[in-house]
Formats: C-alpha cells, structure tokens, sequence
C-alpha cells in the first residue's frame, strides 16, 4: 500500500457530537498562518455597506420595505419563516411552540435575511461586499436571542432546575476565561488531557534533534517493513500530535498497522529568542531530518506527506532538492495545502497589504506570531461554532466546556518565529511559486517544474477557506505522476481518523491509478528504533539522541511514548 493509499483510506461518518470538532480542526487546518483581521478595515468594510445604502436610497427603502412587511407579517403570525434546520440554536421545543420565542426567532431570521440581501444588492466591489458580509455576519451572529438569557428558554430552564447555580457556574467560567484566555468562552475542558498518556500514545522515540525539531521515529507494527520510510510534516503552527490522537484515530498507527517505517516531525514552539528564523531554516530543518531518515533506514529514498504551512515548506524544499539533482523524495502528499495564492477564497478576501503589514508590524514587535492571536482570527471566521456555541454552553447553561481531543489539540498553540511570518505574509502576496526562479532558497532559485517525486493532493469539497480548486493546483505543478482527491463528505484528509470501525472510504480522486512499488519490497522490520542501517554514523549538524531526550525546559514540543 502506498502514502496515496493510505490517506485515502482514511475516512469516517462522525457522530453527530462531534461534528462541531471536527469543523474546528478544518478551520484550524487550513487556514493560512499570514491571517490577520485588521480591526479598522473590517470597521471600515461594514462603513462602506452603510454609505453606500445612504447614497441608493431605492435599494435601501427595498430592502426595509421587505423587511417591514416580513415583521408584520411575523406580529400577526402569518409569517412561514423558519431556521435552517442545520442550525442548532433553534432546536428547543420553545421556539416552535411558545408564540412569544417563536415570533422573537421569525424576527431575528428576517433582520438578519435582510442585511445579508442588503450587502447583496448594494454597489460594491468583490471585496468590499465579501468583507462588509464578513463583518455584518459577525455582528448578526452576536445579537441572536440565543445569547442572552431570556432569549433562551433552555437556559431559563436550567437555571430554574438548578436554582441558578447554573448561572454561578456561569459566571466563573466568564471570570476564569477574562483572566486566562483573553475574555473567549474556553472551547475544550483540558483537564482529561495529557500528551504522553491518552493523547500521541503510539510507541516510539526521538532519535533526532535540531535547534528547529525533533524527528521521532515510530516502533514497526509489522514483523515486515516496507523498505521505503514515510516522513509526516505538520504545519509550524499546529503540533504533531493531530497525527496520533488516540488508538484508532491516529493516521500513524494506521500507517504503522500498513507495514510503513514512520517518522514525524515535531517542530520547535518558539520564542522572540528565535526570530530570526526563517524559510531558509525551516528548509534545511527538513534536509537535515531526512538526512536523518535516510541513514537510520538504509534507504535511498522516502516519501513524504505534509499538511498546510508544513505543506508549503515542503513543496519549497522539493524545490530546493531538485535544483541541486537530489532525488530523495519518492512521492510527496499534500494535505489541505494551496501553493496558488492567486485563486480567491473566502479568506483571501478578507486580507489586504494593510493588514498584512499590520499583522507584520505586530509579529516583528514581538519576535513571534502568537498562537493565540491565530486562535482569535479562527474564531471569528466560524462565530457560531468557535464563540457563540460556547458562551452559551459555558456561561448560560453553566456548563463545563467538552472533552474533546481534537479541540485540545486546537488550543494547544504554538508560535511562529517573526522572519518565517514575514516569508508566508511575502508568499501571499507575491505568489512565488507560481513563478519559476522568483523564489530563492538555500541559494537556489525554485522552479517547481523540476521536480520529479510524485505528487498527491488532498482538498476537501466543503472546505471554505484552502477549496479543493486551491489544493487541486498542487498536484498541476513538477515532472512526476500527478493524482488528487477530494473528500466527497467534506472531511479534510488531515483528519486524524485511522483504523476504527467506522473508518471507511468516502472521497472522489483525479488523475491516474497509483502504480504498484511507491514504498519498495517488504523487508524485516528493525528490532530497535533508531539504529543506523548503514555502518557509518549520522554526520549531520544536528544530534542523534538516545529515548526520551527532550528539548530545553519551556521549549518541548511534545511528549512521546517510549517504544
């Protein structure tokens, strides 16, 4: 079975309890790490929609007419509308049988249909409609009659059956969440948690570290291995753990349970003492680890899959590689990763130079790009899932926050050095890759028409801000066999759903059949990790390392089982 294989066997129907994770890990995923939403622009947009409905006071007056109408119509009861029933905020029996709740509900759904068709019909340029759309969105999403107390029977309710210790319950979860997370609503209970223990459970160890990572390598499965390793690369703003979350949610398990050789990359959490940093560094992180790869196995070559920032480091270290005739990368899988900034999304729409230069300003200030700050622009792309969902839960309701792996894993943040922010923010706007030779690194100029590994690219077909079209660009590019799949549920290929019972294929693919022989003939699997095939020993910059060595206090970026 080969890398292409493998992802595409990854697939699942989730219970419906874990739908809201899951669309937490495709935000987190996929979002570019150059995201920043300036504040006085996204003002400025909503201004914009306001101006421009004064100066079109017909279109203006329609819209409002059809909005009066509607909550006349509303008042007398004769009103047919009705929530999308995907929309859970209305699922309380209250608000189909409670005249009072069901009007405030029809009311709510018509003003707010009514600024939406407001931004449609206003003259606006593609931009400032997407944003001043954005931002109305925003707005609208807060005033729902959910979020306040007497605008939600269910939690009235509770506060009468717990005679409102609900409401003291809520009140310090508000003060716990304004002294230590920055005035959100927490998303993740992180109390049952605990890397090492019921979370990146799969035996293994480091047995590589730079300044930049440390390469793990995961204990064979299979008395036989497939001679050619399989190296995973996460992107720098999320941990590696995604990748192995728990017994039969874990992709390297999965892997592992396919007779694959695994190795992971866990890059370091930085501070302003790495600023400096850049692609140039992460570049040669990478050479230097499958330098690493290559000598533990005895292999010539490996192959690779990487996701979003992991995914363009990647695609500009193939570069790299085949400018200097280095063919050590077999096959190359991209997950949810767009190297065409050209192409429009929902995102891209939302950022201008000014914000770009804005969030730059703030990241070279600090010498890093807080984790945080990204956890603050994620929320606001999904308001209802990442914010409104859990203010209600948490302070209305007074309940704790769920247990979730996946959403632990999304608030456990890293940072990303100064000078490798300002690299992305220059790749957005520049569109590098697209240019052969505009790009250099290490250098060499990138021409990524060179490239000879084979590519696989992964696009979800629901995905709002990386869309499939955006990822599907990634396996037009290099010299070898090119394949792309599209999850047809909409679930992002980074998921980590393995081998569980419910994992089944879902996905549409492009391209060819995968050839037979990508990972090479089985062979013995090795009876440590670690140990070098080959008699010389590891020459590289970096330190091979016996089990368990860890990063510098305050710098780990994870812990590992032990194989």
């Amino acid at each position: 079975m080969t890398p292409m294989s493998d992802v595409a066997a990854i697939r699942t129907e989730l219970p419906t309890a874990e739908a809201l994770a899951e669309k937490v890990l495709i935000t987190a995923m996929a979002v570019n790490p150059l995201i920043s939403l300036d504040r006085s622009q996204l003002a400025a947009a909503a201004g914009r929609v306001g101006i421009r409905a004064i100066l079109q006071p017909k279109v203006f007056g329609r819209v409002m007419a059809g909005v009066g109408r509607e909550l006349t119509q509303i008042a007398l009861g004769r009103s047919t509308r009705a929530p999308d029933p995907a929309d859970k905020r209305w699922s309380d029996p209250a608000f189909q049988s409670n005249p009072v709740y069901h009007r405030v509900m029809q009311g709510y759904l018509a003003m707010r249909a009514g600024v939406q068709r407001l931004v449609d019909e206003v003259e606006l340029d593609p931009k400032s409609r997407e944003r001043g759309r954005f931002v109305l969105n925003v707005l609208t999403e807060a005033l729902a009659p959910t979020n306040t107390l007497l605008g939600n029977p269910a939690a009235i309710r509770r506060a009468v059956d717990t005679r409102a210790k609900s409401l003291l319950s809520g009140v310090r979860h508000l003060a716990a969440d304004l002294k230590d997370n920055g005035g959100l609503p927490s998303q993740v209970d992180r109390r049952p948690f605990k890397v090492g223990e019921n979370l990146a459970t799969t035996p293994g160890q480091v047995v590589f570290r730079s300044d930049v990572l440390e390469l793990l390598q995961y204990r064979p499965a299979t008395p036989r291995v497939l001679e050619r390793p399989l190296l995973f690369i996460p992107p720098q703003i999320n941990k590696f753990y995604i990748l192995d979350l728990a017994p039969s949610r874990s992709l390297i398990e999965f892997a592992l349970q396919q007779g694959f050789q695994v190795f992971a990359v866990s890059w370091r959490n930085v501070t302003p003492a790495q600023r400096e940093w850049d692609l140039d560094t992460y570049v040669e992180a990478l050479k230097q680890a499958s330098d690493a790869v290559l000598e533990i196995t005895g292999s010539q070559r490996l192959n690779l899959i990487a996701a979003c920032a992991g995914g363009i480091t990647s695609a500009v270290f193939l570069g790299h590689l085949a400018a200097v005739n280095d063919d050590r990368i077999g096959c190359a899988t991209f997950m949810v990763t767009v190297l065409d900034t050209s192409m429009p999304s929902s995102v891209s729409l939302l950022v201008s130079e000014k914000s770009i230069a804005s969030s730059l300003r703030r990241s070279q200030e600090r010498g890093v790009l807080h984790g945080s700050d990204l956890g603050r622009a994620f929320a606001l792309l999904r308001p209802n899932d990442l914010v409104w969902n859990y203010w209600v839960n948490n302070y209305l309701m007074g309940e704790d926050p769920p247990a979730f792996d996946i959403l632990y894993w999304n608030n456990d943040a890293t940072n990303l050095p100064a000078a490798l922010h300002a690299d992305f923010l220059a790749f957005f706007l520049e569109n590098p890759l697209c240019t052969p030779g505009r790009l250099e690194v290490l250098g060499t100029k990138i021409d990524l028409r060179r490239v000879t590994a084979d590519v696989y690219a992964v696009g979800a077909l629901t995905d709002h801000i990386t869309t499939r079209r955006r990822c599907e660009g990634v396996a037009r590019r290099g010299q070898g066999e090119k394949r792309h799949l599209v999850d047809a549920l909409g679930r992002v290929a980074a998921h980590p759903l393995g081998s569980g019972p419910r994992a089944r294929p879902r996905v549409r693919e492009r391209g060819p059949s995968a050839p037979h022989g990508r990972a090479g003939p089985l062979r013995p699997a090795a009876r440590r990790v670690g140990g070098c095939r080959r008699r010389s020993p590891l020459h590289l910059n970096g330190i091979p390392v016996a089990a368990g060595c860890r990063m510098p206090p305050g710098d780990e970026t994870h812990r590992v089982r032990r194989g």
